[in-house]
């Protein structure tokens, strides 16, 4: 079976979820083609920075969210060594774009709020995509079903193993050495935590305690194997047992508060998870032409993934779906003017959107991506002089620096500049 699509979106997560509601909010229909059953809500909750709200009121869905989620009001930094605090954020700022604003959303109502916007049969779920052909102008999307897909614009959004940015030559995701532990741990008589997020940092490991709402607190503890004397085992590669994870977690949390190991203790098994942390090399996203080839690109994870430690892959995410939706929608509208449009005139229309959304985001994303990964090395690293200079100075600069990257807004669906 062969049918014909003017965009087809691969991945129905977050960048995928935002790219076709910022399209369907301009009148423009995309598919999007989910290879699992349903939608991917693992991963439980999300650090949403000022930039992800300006990316969620872009396309109405901002308030909605807010209604669930408790504004956190700022961020402390504890060694788990000493015990002691190191550093004090304010969230309670203006930055050069506003008011900040930072909560931690849950994944699953983030996407099921993305996916409820968009029309009846806009996610076709169980569509793994196996192989891309190309045919003239057009690109053939070939699924495990056998069916395909023939469509003027194909955007990969198909996350770490992403078939098309494999098919664009994007170098594949490297292992960064350390894994996350992830997990929520709910309250239904509700909890005492605050509205402020709770970090950690110990000698080669680092963990993190937020409020998603009054009844659920979201927590992570990323660590370097080699560093920690770890009674589980897990090559970087390989998800292990929740109840392992769950008492090396507790084993290793350091000097913590006992409401910190209550946290940790109140979790259910089936809510943790673990993975280890990719990231791409930052040189290979700097040249358009790997985010981009003709009618085809790539966004979200399947273009910038970054290790978690300044909380912004979901955020560049929604970023991405904005700034695509916004110059995609700009190059349809333009074909739609014109009078009997060739096949050439339109590729290349759609070509140039694609290649001022690449402009756009190149140095965004290696500005987060590089960011990420060396916050990552210097608050996991191990050793006395390290763990001393990080908290005696370098812990009030990484907090700060988690607003500096927040501090940006992705503009709206509309450009006000001509095209």
């Amino acid at each position: 079976m062969e049918t014909v699509e003017d965009i087809v979106i691969v991945g129905a997560g977050i960048a995928g979820l935002t790219t076709a509601l910022g399209l369907h909010r301009l009148g423009i229909k995309s598919l999007v083609l989910e290879s699992s059953e349903g939608l991917r809500v693992t991963g439980f909750a999300l650090a949403t920075w000022t930039n992800a709200w300006k990316a969620l009121d872009a396309i109405g869905v901002g308030d909605t969210l807010r209604e669930n989620h408790l504004q956190l009001k700022g961020i402390v930094c504890y060694s788990a060594v000493s015990g002691l605090p190191t550093s004090e954020i304010s969230f309670e700022v203006k930055g050069r774009h506003g008011d900040h604003e930072i909560r931690c959303v849950r994944r699953k109502d983030l996407l099921e709020t993305l996916a409820r916007e968009l029309p009846d049969g806009t996610i076709r779920f169980s569509s793994k995509v196996v192989s891309i052909d190309e045919a003239n102008y057009l690109k053939l999307v070939h699924l495990a079903d056998g069916s395909i897909i023939t469509t003027k614009v194909l955007i990969g959004c198909d996350g770490l193993n992403s078939v098309v940015a494999k098919w664009l030559g994007l170098c594949k995701p490297k292992f960064s050495g350390r894994l996350g532990i992830r997990a929520v741990a709910e309250f239904p008589d509700g909890h005492n935590f605050g509205q402020k997020v709770l970090q950690f940092f110990g000698d080669g490991f680092r963990s993190g305690f937020a409020p998603c709402d009054q009844n659920t607190i979201y927590w992570f503890f990323a660590y370097t194997p080699t560093a920690l004397r770890t009674p589980i085992k897990n090559d970087g590669l390989n998800e292990v047992d929740p109840h392992k994870l769950k008492q090396f977690v507790l084993h290793n949390l350091g000097n913590v508060p006992k409401e910190i190991v209550g946290v940790v203790e109140q979790t259910k098994l089936d809510s943790i998870t673990s993975a280890p942390l990719k990231f791409r090399q930052l040189l290979n996203i700097l040249w358009p032409s790997a985010i981009y080839k003709g009618n085809m690109c790539v966004a979200g994870d399947a273009l910038h993934p970054m290790t978690p430690d300044i909380g912004q892959g979901g955020c560049a995410a929604l970023e991405d779906g904005i700034v695509l939706a916004r110059h995609l929608s700009q190059a349809f509208l333009r074909k739609q003017t014109e009078e009997r449009a060739t096949e050439e005139e339109e590729y290349n229309c759609i070509k140039k959107g694609l290649k001022k959304f690449a402009e756009e985001r190149k140095w965004r994303s290696f500005e987060l991506m590089a960011t990420s990964y060396m916050a990552g090395r210097v608050q996991q690293s191990s050793g006395k002089f390290i763990n001393f200079f990080r908290d005696k100075v370098l812990s009030s600069y990484l907090a700060g620096l988690l607003l500096k990257r927040a501090d940006f807004d992705c503009g709206n669906l509309i450009s006000s500049r001509s095209y």
